[in-house]
């Protein structure tokens, strides 16, 4: 049997998405900037997808600017509105993704900001109190919080962090990667300067996604070349892609409710037989709360066994996808930034486990099953 529980990662693509893919390679392939019959249908096609993720946000269209992804337009909200602004101070959280992290890093190794970490709690939860303090005593900041963290699965307070920048006139950039398509966004209600998205965190393709910018801030673009996404984002229109894009958005929050129940369901009875059949078996952070984390991610703390080092590879050998931390830094040598960041001095192995709506409770307990055999 084979099981993937690696969806925090990347999530298989949906049939309906690849279908369209392939229809529309078929059929569409002029660029979008061509004057020609040819060129302004895939235009409409682009200008549709725009229009469908903004209603599903509660935006205009003209605030979605299409990119290859989460860390494009992560990198382009952090280096644009700070150099635009003239900001030379920035608040981020040490459990930030790498997307946010090293940007922020190289401005501040390069003397272009300071750039201050906000206290966390051992959940992963941000100080409102320290984000206050940092805000009063620096100049205007740029601050960038995750709306949920990729390997621990802890949701942030989007719209109380925001109103307090706003309070301070601070720029607000949240890192909506691993919640758009998994939770619903009204942008009337929230002050969010930039939030970044990417297709294939909810069953599209990658190499597309989008960011956010907020009517209430301009920037210039960070890729130069072409006038693309009025002139915002130079290179040709990935077209399959935005239309793949919008359309994965679409299903995915047009059946929103029932597949949260679905894999919060899966979560829950994955919870209870690890602590059924495991023993000593420990959960990172809040992960185990259905109501207030992410729904998709179950992060697992194991016992300390001989095996500890080869849990990964042991599962992997038996069909079982999953990771340790984020996969974005697979075959990297050191271990977790976040596990290492709320549980310093821990020694036990750490497995994310991730789901979607294409996973069963069959291939949970398969997993449970080859679990214990490599624990007993």
């Amino acid at each position: 049997m084979k099981v993937y529980l690696d969806n925090a990662a990347t999530t298989p693509m949906a049939p309906e998405i690849i279908e369209l893919m392939s229809e529309m390679m078929k059929t569409t392939f002029a660029n979008p900037s061509s004057v020609h019959e040819f060129g302004r249908k895939s235009k409409i096609i682009v200008e549709t997808a725009r229009k469908t993720i903004a209603a599903l946000l509660n935006t205009a269209p003209k605030t979605i600017f299409f990119t290859s992804g989460g860390t494009e337009a992560d990198n382009m909200a952090i280096k644009c509105g700070i150099h635009d602004h003239n900001i030379t101070h920035a608040i981020t959280s040490k459990l930030s993704h790498h997307a946010v992290l090293y940007p922020l890093e190289d401005l501040a190794a390069e003397e272009k900001i300071k750039l201050s970490y906000i206290d966390t709690d051992e959940n992963g939860e941000v100080s409102l109190s320290h984000l206050k303090q940092l805000l009063e005593d620096n100049e205007r900041t740029f601050v960038s919080i995750m709306h949920a963290n990729n390997e621990i699965g802890t949701i942030q307070d989007l719209k109380q962090i925001g109103e307090i920048c706003k309070e301070y006139n601070a720029i607000f950039h949240s890192d909506t990667v691993q919640t758009m398509g998994h939770y619903t966004f009204d942008m009337q209600e929230l002050n969010v300067d930039f939030m970044a998205a990417s297709a294939h965190k909810f069953h599209g393709p990658k190499g597309i996604g989008f960011i956010y910018v907020s009517e209430d801030i301009q920037i210039k673009p960070l890729l130069r070349g072409g006038g693309q996404e009025r002139n915002m984002r130079a290179g040709t229109e990935n077209i399959y892609g935005i239309a793949a894009l919008a359309k994965a958005m679409e299903m995915a929050y047009s059946h929103l409710e029932e597949e949260t129940k679905y894999i919060n369901g899966l979560k829950s009875y994955m919870i209870d037989k690890l602590k059924a059949e495991i023993p000593e078996v420990e959960f990172y952070a809040n992960c185990t709360d259905l109501n207030n984390s992410l729904y998709t991610v179950l992060s697992v703390s194991f016992p300390v066994t001989k095996i500890a080092e080869m849990l990964l590879f042991n599962l992997d050998i038996l069909g079982i996808a999953c990771s340790g931390g984020s996969a974005c830094s697979s075959g990297s040598s050191t271990g977790s930034h976040v596990l290492s960041a709320i549980a310093p001095d821990s020694t036990r192995p750490g497995v994310r486990f991730s789901f979607s709506k294409y996973n069963t409770k069959e291939e949970i307990d398969y997993t449970i099953n080859q679990l214990k055999s490599l624990f007993n």
